[in-house]
Protein backbone atom coordinates (compact mmCIF):
# COMPACT_ATOMS: atom_id res chain seq x y z
CA UNK A 1 0.00 0.00 0.00
CA UNK A 2 2.94 2.33 0.62
CA UNK A 3 5.19 3.50 -2.18
CA UNK A 4 7.63 5.57 -0.12
CA UNK A 5 8.17 7.24 3.24
CA UNK A 6 9.80 10.69 3.36
CA UNK A 7 11.21 12.15 6.57
CA UNK A 8 11.03 15.94 6.90
CA UNK A 9 14.46 17.58 6.96
CA UNK A 10 14.66 20.21 9.68
CA UNK A 11 16.02 23.55 8.49
CA UNK A 12 16.75 26.71 10.47
CA UNK A 13 15.50 29.82 8.68
CA UNK A 14 17.10 32.19 11.15
CA UNK A 15 15.64 31.43 14.57
CA UNK A 16 12.65 29.53 13.18
CA UNK A 17 12.71 25.90 12.10
CA UNK A 18 10.76 24.26 9.29
CA UNK A 19 10.44 20.62 8.33
CA UNK A 20 11.03 20.38 4.57
CA UNK A 21 9.21 17.42 3.01
CA UNK A 22 9.01 18.17 -0.71
CA UNK A 23 10.89 18.30 -2.99
CA UNK A 24 12.75 15.08 -2.09
CA UNK A 25 15.52 13.60 -4.22
CA UNK A 26 13.58 10.40 -4.85
CA UNK A 27 10.14 12.02 -5.10
CA UNK A 28 9.96 15.54 -6.49
CA UNK A 29 6.18 15.93 -6.51
CA UNK A 30 2.89 14.39 -5.32
CA UNK A 31 0.26 15.30 -7.91
CA UNK A 32 0.82 19.05 -8.51
CA UNK A 33 2.34 19.56 -5.02
CA UNK A 34 6.01 20.40 -5.60
CA UNK A 35 6.93 21.87 -2.22
CA UNK A 36 5.76 21.20 1.33
CA UNK A 37 7.04 22.70 4.58
CA UNK A 38 5.85 22.24 8.14
CA UNK A 39 6.36 25.61 9.85
CA UNK A 40 7.32 25.00 13.46
CA UNK A 41 5.95 24.14 15.91
CA UNK A 42 7.58 26.99 17.79
CA UNK A 43 6.81 29.18 20.79
CA UNK A 44 8.27 32.67 20.55
CA UNK A 45 9.14 34.67 23.65
CA UNK A 46 7.61 38.16 23.92
CA UNK A 47 9.61 40.55 21.73
CA UNK A 48 11.57 37.79 20.01
CA UNK A 49 11.90 37.86 16.21
CA UNK A 50 9.40 35.39 14.77
CA UNK A 51 8.44 35.08 11.08
CA UNK A 52 10.47 37.57 9.08
CA UNK A 53 10.66 36.56 5.41
CA UNK A 54 11.67 39.56 3.31
CA UNK A 55 10.11 40.25 -0.12
CA UNK A 56 10.99 37.61 -2.70
CA UNK A 57 9.63 36.51 -6.10
CA UNK A 58 7.77 33.46 -7.42
CA UNK A 59 6.66 32.23 -10.85
CA UNK A 60 4.70 29.24 -12.12
CA UNK A 61 2.97 28.17 -8.89
CA UNK A 62 0.26 28.79 -6.34
CA UNK A 63 1.18 28.93 -2.66
CA UNK A 64 -1.17 27.63 0.03
CA UNK A 65 -0.57 28.76 3.60
CA UNK A 66 -2.53 27.13 6.45
CA UNK A 67 -2.01 27.53 10.19
CA UNK A 68 -2.78 25.42 13.23
CA UNK A 69 -1.53 28.13 15.63
CA UNK A 70 -0.27 31.70 15.38
CA UNK A 71 -0.59 34.43 12.77
CA UNK A 72 1.37 35.60 9.72
CA UNK A 73 1.02 38.89 7.87
CA UNK A 74 1.18 38.54 4.07
CA UNK A 75 1.94 41.42 1.67
CA UNK A 76 2.40 41.19 -2.09
CA UNK A 77 2.76 43.43 -5.10
CA UNK A 78 -0.84 42.94 -6.25
CA UNK A 79 -1.69 45.26 -3.35
CA UNK A 80 -2.84 42.52 -0.97
CA UNK A 81 -2.15 42.84 2.76
CA UNK A 82 -3.72 40.01 4.75
CA UNK A 83 -3.17 38.32 8.09
CA UNK A 84 -3.77 34.58 8.17
CA UNK A 85 -4.96 32.85 11.34
CA UNK A 86 -5.69 29.21 12.25
CA UNK A 87 -8.20 27.47 10.00
CA UNK A 88 -7.91 30.09 7.24
CA UNK A 89 -6.27 29.81 3.81
CA UNK A 90 -4.03 32.25 2.00
CA UNK A 91 -3.92 31.24 -1.69
CA UNK A 92 -1.47 33.18 -3.84
CA UNK A 93 -1.08 32.48 -7.56
CA UNK A 94 2.23 33.68 -8.94
CA UNK A 95 1.60 32.94 -12.62
CA UNK A 96 4.00 35.08 -14.67
CA UNK A 97 5.42 36.63 -11.51
CA UNK A 98 4.60 37.91 -8.03
CA UNK A 99 6.60 39.31 -5.09
CA UNK A 100 5.53 38.83 -1.47
CA UNK A 101 6.72 38.93 2.12
CA UNK A 102 5.65 37.03 5.23
CA UNK A 103 6.14 38.68 8.60
CA UNK A 104 4.92 38.60 12.16
CA UNK A 105 2.92 41.74 12.87
CA UNK A 106 5.01 43.94 15.23
CA UNK A 107 2.10 44.18 17.68
CA UNK A 108 1.83 40.40 17.85
CA UNK A 109 5.60 40.03 18.08
CA UNK A 110 5.55 42.00 21.30
CA UNK A 111 3.24 39.45 22.88
CA UNK A 112 5.03 36.35 21.58
CA UNK A 113 3.23 33.03 21.32
CA UNK A 114 3.03 29.80 19.33
CA UNK A 115 3.45 29.26 15.58
CA UNK A 116 2.60 26.07 13.73
CA UNK A 117 1.35 25.52 10.21
CA UNK A 118 1.89 24.20 6.71
CA UNK A 119 2.91 25.82 3.46
CA UNK A 120 2.57 24.09 0.10
CA UNK A 121 3.47 25.08 -3.43
CA UNK A 122 1.24 23.78 -6.21
CA UNK A 123 2.76 23.79 -9.69
CA UNK A 124 0.51 25.40 -12.29
CA UNK A 125 -0.41 23.47 -15.44
CA UNK A 126 1.44 24.62 -18.54
CA UNK A 127 -1.49 26.60 -19.91
CA UNK A 128 -1.70 28.60 -16.65
CA UNK A 129 1.99 29.32 -16.05
CA UNK A 130 1.70 32.87 -17.38
CA UNK A 131 -1.62 33.92 -15.84
CA UNK A 132 -1.82 37.26 -14.07
CA UNK A 133 -0.74 37.08 -10.42
CA UNK A 134 -3.50 37.09 -7.82
CA UNK A 135 -4.18 36.61 -4.11
CA UNK A 136 -7.25 35.26 -2.32
CA UNK A 137 -7.96 34.80 1.38
CA UNK A 138 -10.51 32.23 2.55
CA UNK A 139 -12.05 31.94 6.00
CA UNK A 140 -13.26 28.74 7.64
CA UNK A 141 -16.71 29.07 6.04
CA UNK A 142 -15.11 28.50 2.61
CA UNK A 143 -13.78 25.10 3.62
CA UNK A 144 -16.25 22.21 4.05
CA UNK A 145 -15.77 20.49 7.41
CA UNK A 146 -16.99 17.32 9.12
CA UNK A 147 -16.83 16.28 12.78
CA UNK A 148 -18.01 13.05 14.37
CA UNK A 149 -16.77 10.43 16.82
CA UNK A 150 -13.34 11.92 17.40
CA UNK A 151 -12.67 12.79 13.76
CA UNK A 152 -12.46 16.37 12.51
CA UNK A 153 -11.86 16.85 8.79
CA UNK A 154 -11.57 20.11 6.86
CA UNK A 155 -11.23 20.29 3.07
CA UNK A 156 -8.64 23.04 2.73
CA UNK A 157 -8.49 23.05 -1.08
CA UNK A 158 -9.72 21.06 -4.06
CA UNK A 159 -12.31 18.28 -4.09
CA UNK A 160 -12.72 15.22 -1.86
CA UNK A 161 -15.46 13.18 -0.21
CA UNK A 162 -18.11 14.71 -2.46
CA UNK A 163 -17.27 18.26 -1.36
CA UNK A 164 -15.42 21.18 -2.94
CA UNK A 165 -13.52 23.99 -1.21
CA UNK A 166 -13.89 27.59 -2.38
CA UNK A 167 -10.23 27.95 -3.42
CA UNK A 168 -10.06 28.31 -7.22
CA UNK A 169 -7.48 25.67 -8.16
CA UNK A 170 -5.99 25.27 -11.64
CA UNK A 171 -5.81 21.46 -11.75
CA UNK A 172 -7.43 18.47 -9.97
CA UNK A 173 -6.15 18.19 -6.38
CA UNK A 174 -7.15 17.77 -2.74
CA UNK A 175 -5.73 19.03 0.55
CA UNK A 176 -7.41 17.83 3.75
CA UNK A 177 -6.71 18.57 7.43
CA UNK A 178 -7.56 15.75 9.86
CA UNK A 179 -7.63 15.90 13.66
CA UNK A 180 -7.86 12.34 14.96
CA UNK A 181 -8.54 11.28 18.53
CA UNK A 182 -6.71 8.18 19.77
CA UNK A 183 -8.08 5.03 18.13
CA UNK A 184 -10.10 6.84 15.45
CA UNK A 185 -10.02 5.37 11.94
CA UNK A 186 -10.50 7.08 8.59
CA UNK A 187 -9.56 6.71 4.92
CA UNK A 188 -7.90 9.05 2.40
CA UNK A 189 -9.72 10.04 -0.79
CA UNK A 190 -9.79 7.14 -3.28
CA UNK A 191 -6.93 6.40 -5.62
CA UNK A 192 -6.44 5.55 -9.26
CA UNK A 193 -9.01 3.23 -10.78
CA UNK A 194 -11.88 4.44 -8.60
CA UNK A 195 -14.39 6.88 -10.05
CA UNK A 196 -13.35 10.34 -8.91
CA UNK A 197 -10.09 8.98 -7.51
CA UNK A 198 -6.66 10.59 -7.71
CA UNK A 199 -3.48 9.26 -9.32
CA UNK A 200 -1.15 10.41 -6.56
CA UNK A 201 -1.81 10.74 -2.82
CA UNK A 202 0.16 11.19 0.38
CA UNK A 203 -0.36 11.61 4.12
CA UNK A 204 1.79 13.90 6.26
CA UNK A 205 1.87 13.48 10.05
CA UNK A 206 2.15 16.99 11.51
CA UNK A 207 1.63 15.77 15.09
CA UNK A 208 1.10 12.44 16.81
CA UNK A 209 1.34 8.90 15.45
CA UNK A 210 -0.78 6.90 13.00
CA UNK A 211 -0.97 3.40 11.57
CA UNK A 212 -1.35 2.79 7.85
CA UNK A 213 -1.95 -0.89 7.32
CA UNK A 214 0.38 -2.68 9.72
CA UNK A 215 3.01 0.08 9.91
CA UNK A 216 3.18 3.04 12.26
CA UNK A 217 4.38 6.55 11.40
CA UNK A 218 5.21 9.55 13.57
CA UNK A 219 5.37 13.32 13.38
CA UNK A 220 7.47 14.59 10.49
CA UNK A 221 6.86 11.66 8.14
CA UNK A 222 5.10 11.67 4.76
CA UNK A 223 3.57 8.41 3.54
CA UNK A 224 3.26 8.29 -0.25
CA UNK A 225 0.53 5.80 -1.14
CA UNK A 226 0.49 3.34 -4.01
CA UNK A 227 -1.85 4.59 -6.79
CA UNK A 228 -4.54 1.94 -6.20
CA UNK A 229 -4.14 1.49 -2.43
CA UNK A 230 -7.22 2.03 -0.26
CA UNK A 231 -5.77 1.92 3.27
CA UNK A 232 -7.41 2.52 6.61
CA UNK A 233 -5.63 5.08 8.77
CA UNK A 234 -5.78 4.67 12.57
CA UNK A 235 -4.56 7.17 15.14
CA UNK A 236 -2.26 5.47 17.63
CA UNK A 237 -2.57 8.65 19.69
CA UNK A 238 -4.18 12.02 19.09
CA UNK A 239 -2.83 13.20 15.73
CA UNK A 240 -2.86 16.01 13.19
CA UNK A 241 -2.55 14.77 9.61
CA UNK A 242 -2.60 16.50 6.23
CA UNK A 243 -3.81 14.38 3.30
CA UNK A 244 -2.88 15.74 -0.12
CA UNK A 245 -2.52 14.80 -3.76
CA UNK A 246 -3.99 15.13 -7.22
CA UNK A 247 -3.14 14.73 -10.86
CA UNK A 248 0.38 15.39 -12.19
CA UNK A 249 0.81 18.52 -14.31
CA UNK A 250 3.97 17.29 -16.03
CA UNK A 251 7.68 17.52 -15.19
CA UNK A 252 8.69 20.75 -13.50
CA UNK A 253 11.96 22.49 -12.79
CA UNK A 254 12.41 24.20 -9.44
CA UNK A 255 15.15 26.72 -8.75
CA UNK A 256 15.02 28.82 -5.58
CA UNK A 257 11.46 30.26 -5.57
CA UNK A 258 10.78 29.64 -9.26
CA UNK A 259 8.81 26.72 -10.71
CA UNK A 260 8.53 26.26 -14.46
CA UNK A 261 8.14 23.80 -17.31
CA UNK A 262 11.27 25.17 -19.03
CA UNK A 263 14.69 26.51 -18.11
CA UNK A 264 14.02 29.56 -20.29
CA UNK A 265 11.18 30.65 -18.00
CA UNK A 266 13.41 30.36 -14.93
CA UNK A 267 16.27 32.22 -16.61
CA UNK A 268 13.91 35.05 -17.57
CA UNK A 269 12.62 35.29 -13.98
CA UNK A 270 16.17 35.40 -12.62
CA UNK A 271 17.02 38.23 -14.99
CA UNK A 272 13.83 40.14 -14.13
CA UNK A 273 14.46 39.91 -10.39
CA UNK A 274 18.11 40.88 -10.66
CA UNK A 275 17.28 43.87 -12.88
CA UNK A 276 14.51 45.15 -10.62
CA UNK A 277 11.70 44.57 -13.11
CA UNK A 278 9.50 42.93 -10.44
CA UNK A 279 7.93 45.48 -8.10
CA UNK A 280 8.21 45.10 -4.32
CA UNK A 281 5.07 45.12 -2.15
CA UNK A 282 3.72 48.51 -1.15
CA UNK A 283 4.39 49.00 2.54
CA UNK A 284 7.27 46.51 2.53
CA UNK A 285 9.71 47.79 -0.08
CA UNK A 286 12.71 48.66 2.08
CA UNK A 287 14.51 45.33 1.66
CA UNK A 288 14.39 42.14 -0.38
CA UNK A 289 16.06 38.75 -0.82
CA UNK A 290 18.56 38.77 -3.71
CA UNK A 291 19.22 35.80 -5.96
CA UNK A 292 21.07 33.04 -4.10
CA UNK A 293 24.10 33.30 -6.39
CA UNK A 294 24.42 37.05 -5.89
CA UNK A 295 26.98 37.96 -3.18
CA UNK A 296 25.26 41.30 -2.71
CA UNK A 297 22.06 43.00 -3.79
CA UNK A 298 22.59 44.04 -7.39
CA UNK A 299 18.91 44.80 -7.75
CA UNK A 300 18.14 48.56 -7.77
CA UNK A 301 15.84 48.88 -4.77
CA UNK A 302 15.88 50.92 -1.55
CA UNK A 303 17.38 49.58 1.62
CA UNK A 304 20.13 47.10 2.37
CA UNK A 305 19.79 43.39 1.70
CA UNK A 306 21.69 40.26 2.65
CA UNK A 307 22.36 37.21 0.47
CA UNK A 308 19.36 34.92 0.16
CA UNK A 309 19.16 31.22 1.03
CA UNK A 310 19.97 28.56 -1.52
CA UNK A 311 16.75 26.71 -0.64
CA UNK A 312 13.26 27.95 -1.51
CA UNK A 313 11.81 30.56 0.83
Amino acid sequence: MIEMVIDARRKDLGGFEVGRVLPFHARRMVGPFIFLDQMGPADFAPGAEAINVRPHPHIGLSTLSYLFEGEILHRDNTGATQAIRPGEVNWMTAGRGIVHSERTDPLRQGAGGPMHGMQAWIALPTEAEDVDPSFHHHGEADQPAYENGGLFARLVAGEAYGARAAVATSSPLFHVHWELAEGVRTMPPPGKGVAGGYSERALYVAKGEIEVGDRSFHEGQMIVLEPTAEPTVRAVRASTVMALGGEPVGPRLIWWNFVASSQARIDAAKADWKAGRMALPAGDDGEFIPLPDEPSAARPAPGAARPGPTDPV
